[in-house]
């Protein structure tokens, strides 16, 4: 079982950055994946970014050439650098993490709120 922990969301102003932090407890197993989704009142959940234990990245289009994950040097650390940020970008931000010990099932957050003012 892995548990998540998320921080660093806010309120900020459009065209402000933000960093989320996602840390990973319990047994963690190679290889795996970190992603943050992203739910907006009256939206599903959507996959904004992943990365796996090798760097291998995938970014949602929106996000692309503004937002940037990564993952900490013991791996067990996820960073959601977004920059540029647009009110369409408010959002419930919840960490994932998924490996074949759980069935490539994903273990999630409580997830972080993140508010972009016009």
């Amino acid at each position: 079982q892995v548990q998540l922990v998320e921080s660093g969301g806010g309120l900020v102003q459009a065209g402000g950055s933000l960093r989320l932090s996602c840390e990973a407890s319990g047994i963690i197993s190679e290889p795996n994946v970190m992603g943050w989704y992203r739910q907006a009142p009256g939206n599903q959940r959507k996959l904004v970014a992943s990365i796996s234990n090798h760097g291998d990245t995938y970014y949602e289009d929106s996000v692309k050439g503004r937002f940037t994950i990564s993952r900490g040097n013991a791996k067990r650390t996820a960073y959601l650098q977004m920059n540029s940020l647009k009110p369409e970008d408010t959002a419930v931000y919840y960490c994932t993490h998924k490996s074949p010990s759980t069935g490539w099932a994903d273990s999630w957050g409580q997830g972080t709120q993140v508010t972009v003012s016009s």
